[in-house]
């Protein structure tokens, strides 16, 4: 990782956000060592969490780090829905207490969180952060459900529904900008098992999409994305969503 930070510094790059993503990022036994490298750069650091037992084990070293770094550092936790039910059948049974003990945790201790949800078929947005103002009230969770950098609402993935295809002719009648679309100026770096080093790709969802392998520097990454696979369209464009903070 620090190999990519020290690119960032040489190459004198505009980035102001470091994210982890999984699977579960605290399953990494070096991630609080990760998480305070980047902070100690001065990076904003975003880390998406389930905020189970792989968090849980952590808490003191987090809590130093909010000591440290204060709003620097920031949780986001993946909550399915805001129903037990809905959460479970995507995450397994048992799932739901332990999530919400763990985003409770951070709420109460203060740090800056957020919660990634889904919307379900055709409900509606308001619909959605209506259901999860409900819950986060009755749970006594700090988070403004209206705000979309607290509450990050993606669309539901059916591989199977047909999406339109992006053309330029898009932004002119979505009323989308081109540069608000994450990978605009957003890479993931992902090590693949077996693999010697680690690659470029343009999106969290296309790690193993080889024509979104952009090569082994950020430096090699840094041009245009042809928008041409469904995730792209179904996700980030039609759907709205962005995994950045």
């Amino acid at each position: 990782m620090t190999e990519y930070l020290d690119e960032i510094a040489r190459e004198n790059l505009p980035t102001r956000e470091i994210a982890f993503t999984g699977g579960e990022p605290f399953m990494n036994p070096d991630m609080l060592a990760i998480l305070e490298t980047c902070l100690e750069r001065g990076f904003q650091v975003l880390v998406l969490s389930n905020a189970m037992r792989p968090m849980q084990r952590h808490y003191d070293a987090l809590l130093a780090l909010r000591e440290a770094y204060g709003d620097a550092l920031t949780v986001r936790v993946s909550l399915d829905y805001y129903t037990q039910e809905v959460h479970e059948r995507e995450r397994g049974p048992d799932s739901w207490d332990k999530g919400i003990a763990g985003l409770k945790w951070l709420s109460d201790n203060g740090f800056s969180i957020a919660v990634a949800g889904r919307r379900l078929g055709d409900e509606s947005d308001a619909d959605a952060r209506h259901g999860y103002a409900k819950l986060f009230a009755d749970e006594n969770i700090n988070i403004n459900a209206d705000d979309m950098e607290q509450l990050v609402l993606f669309p539901e993935m059916d591989a199977s529904a047909d999406i339109p295809e992006i053309t330029t002719d898009c932004w002119g009648i979505l009323d989308v900008k081109p540069a608000s679309i994450m990978c605009a100026s957003s890479r993931m770096v992902v090590k693949h098992k077996g693999a010697d080093k680690p690659t470029v790709a343009a999106c969290t969802l296309l790690p193993y999409a080889a024509e979104f392998n952009m090569g082994q520097t950020l430096k090699e990454a840094s041009r245009p994305i042809k928008l041409n696979h469904p995730h792209c369209a179904r996700f980030c464009v039609l759907g709205g969503a962005s995994c950045s903070a």
